[in-house]
């Protein structure tokens, strides 16, 4: 086993031109050259990074810097490639205690990848929110055995934690704020999304199938002893994203999945949706791939609790819009609402039970939102138990 150490501290950064410093220079040779068992280390300090760092064909490997706040790769001067870190068809890659700071695009991007971690690791983007900012902090997609940990991600355009057609998938103790989506599950399998703490953002708490993408579906979703609290902020996603059309204010958003169980979390003052489920249809958008399912299904969602000052909803976007003057809820917005969307009368299994201070609506949006029902016993059922994912 190889340890690749970098102790840099007492030569000067220096950057001339468009050239890079000693310090990226030993880095690229390093994720291009490592070997198995090897320990990448950042040393201390803030360091300029001009170039993707990029990794292929890895295996059991640690990128280690000395502390989240002490070891930062800076990415505001970024003149090539599209992500701070990318890691391709490795296995077994422990990421721990440094931070990435202004990636041009995603933060830090593992792709094709079995047996990931991410622990003590900051992605983010400083200063106001920017549709400019990148699109992903924490963005394993494709993989497999996913564990991020005390980690933070803030000031992403799209989600500072995603996690996209992956399997067996671990999200705890995560901090994320400021960003349009804190957290975002899409077309995945096997998720534990819990003990997080998800505030200050558009949306805290997203779980997405959506269609066109290589990995059809998504299940077996868990949310549970979460904190998604003042999810206030105004939506800033880049024009055509599709979490562009999450209204600002919400919580929890479930859309098009099967198989979530959302439970034991405080959902806080998100002042236009507490928790939404939702098919694809209510985001009018075509669909054209024809083995996407658009409609959520065996949803439970219990033991929660829910509070919201009175007021209205937000106004921004279509859906906004919809919120406030289409369903008129005034003031009184309730905390969980369905579209009621369903394929020909079909019974989707959507239990809604046991969850403090909650109030519901059906907002029928498959009749044009004629009749909708504030009524909650049709949805009055036990509801599906999802298994604890097992990262062995």
């Amino acid at each position: 086993m190889r340890l690749v150490l970098f102790i840099l501290l007492s030569i000067p950064f220096l950057v001339k031109g468009q050239g890079i410093s000693d310090l990226e220079s030993q880095l690229q040779e390093a994720f291009l050259t490592v070997e198995s068992g090897d320990t990448v280390r950042i040393p201390p300090g803030e360091h300029k990074i001009l170039r993707t760092l990029w990794m292929d064909d890895a295996s059991n490997v640690i990128i280690q810097g000395a502390g989240i706040d002490k070891s930062v790769l800076d990415f505001s001067d970024q003149l090539d490639g599209a992500e701070g870190i990318k890691v391709t068809n490795a296995r077994n890659i422990t990421l721990i205690d440094f931070t990435v700071r202004n990636a041009s695009g995603d933060g830090i991007k593992i792709q094709d990848t079995e047996d990931v971690r991410f622990e003590n690791i900051r992605a983010e983007w400083t200063g106001k929110p920017n549709k400019k900012n990148g699109a992903y902090g924490i963005y394993p997609v494709l993989c497999k055995r996913v564990n991020i940990y005390n980690s933070e991600a803030s000031g992403a355009s799209d989600a500072g934690i995603y996690v996209g057609q992956s399997e067996d998938i671990v999200v705890s103790r995560c901090l994320v704020w400021n960003n349009v989506a804190g957290i975002e599950i899409e077309n995945s399998e096997r998720a534990d999304v819990f003990n997080n703490n998800a505030y200050g953002n558009t949306g805290g708490i997203l779980v997405f199938d959506l269609p066109d993408l290589e990995k059809k579906k998504g299940g077996e979703i868990r949310v549970f002893n979460n904190i998604i609290a003042e999810n206030n902020l105004k939506n800033f996603a880049p024009k055509g994203n599709i979490v562009g059309k999450v209204p600002q204010g919400t919580g929890v958003l479930i859309l098009g999945t099967k198989g979530v169980e959302v439970f034991d979390n405080e959902i806080l003052n998100n002042k236009s949706l507490g928790l939404g489920i939702i098919s694809y249809y209510l985001t009018e958008l075509p669909i054209n791939d024809s083995q996407y399912d658009p409609y959520p299904g065996d949803i439970s969602i219990h033991d929660n609790t829910f509070s919201r000052l009175k007021g209205r909803t937000t106004r921004q976007g279509r859906f906004g819009k919809l919120l406030r003057y289409k369903l008129r809820f005034g003031k009184d917005v309730p905390h969980i609402m369905w579209d009621g969307i369903t394929e020909n009368g079909e019974n989707r299994n959507i239990c809604i039970a046991e969850n403090k201070n909650a109030s519901f609506a059906n907002i029928d949006a498959e009749n044009d939102f004629e009749n909708i029902s504030r009524d909650l016993k049709p949805h009055r059922c036990s509801g599906t138990t999802v298994k604890p994912v097992d990262l062995r």
